[in-house]
């Protein structure tokens, strides 16, 4: 009798195990398949087949209230889209550590405004986290950088994982919202440049991909980047190397698209879809 008993017993574990491996199958193969619709969905499109998943993270009611009056991008935005910017926002806040240097005390405007650059640079991505960045240093002004012994706006290091910024340029970027210089979004596009280069989920190959495109486009048409050149339309710290010209082109895409889209149509048409923004106006 025991010799039976212990025998249903395995036979049914076994069943049960059958069963598991079975799932664990069916899981992997529908993986894969989602894989390849979306890798054939990517090529064509050029996007993400979606951005996002149900945001759950919250802002307090102070940094919400920041968000809603401070940070014009946000405004732009559809009601749905503010939700899922929110969660964007409070899980970078959750994410990184924020540290104030020369005595400066980092504060809940700090946090959601530094957050809020990062999450608006990469809205059109479904990983935004930025990996490469673990600190933000904020510095109360310009700070002396070890790395070429100058004093600095703002910096990444991506040996150190560290975004360093001076608060004061900070806030002096989106002071004036079209004259095409921000210290936010200069740094963070270096940031998510390098991130791009390091990581191959699908927005930061769709990323660099469409870097290397704008970069070839420039490249085989003299007529363009002459007429990139001697407009004047980009500011002379562009031209120093393609990081820099990428960072200032993203500057720039973001704070006077129409007048980008207006003189330079292939360029503006890179950027879009290198940061996938379709929405906001853009």
């Amino acid at each position: 009798m025991l010799h039976l008993f212990l025998l249903q017993r395995f036979n049914g574990g076994g069943k049960v195990v059958l069963i598991i491996c079975f799932l664990a199958l069916f899981i992997m193969l529908c993986y894969f398949a989602l894989r390849m619709v979306e890798m054939a969905f990517v090529m064509r499109k050029k996007r993400p087949l979606y951005r996002h998943l149900l945001p759950f993270r919250k802002l307090t009611e102070n940094q919400l209230k920041i968000l809603e009056s401070d940070f014009v991008f946000y405004k732009k935005l559809e009601e749905k889209e503010r939700r899922y910017f929110e969660h964007r926002v409070a899980s970078l806040i959750k994410d990184k550590f924020f540290i104030g240097r020369e005595g400066l005390e980092v504060t809940d405007e700090m946090k959601v405004l530094i957050s809020a650059t990062a999450a608006m640079l990469t809205f059109g991505f479904r990983d935004f986290y930025i990996g490469l960045i673990n600190k933000i240093f904020i510095y109360p002004d310009e700070f002396y950088s070890k790395i070429n012994d100058e004093y600095h706006k703002g910096e990444f290091n991506p040996r150190l994982q560290a975004l360093v910024i001076s608060w004061n340029h900070f806030k002096e970027g989106f002071e004036v919202a079209n004259d095409n210089v921000n210290l936010g979004i200069h740094e963070f596009t270096h940031a998510i440049h390098l991130n791009s280069i390091k990581e191959r989920d699908v927005s930061s190959t769709i990323f660099e991909d469409s870097f290397k495109e704008l970069v070839e486009l420039i490249s085989n048409q003299d007529d363009l980047r002459k007429r990139l050149i001697d407009a004047e339309y980009f500011r002379e710290y562009a031209f120093t190397n393609q990081f820099e010209f990428l960072a200032v082109i993203v500057e720039t895409f973001i704070e006077s698209p129409q007048e980008l889209k207006n003189q330079f149509p292939q360029v503006y048409s890179k950027v879009q879809q290198m940061l996938n923004f379709n929405f906001a106006g853009y």
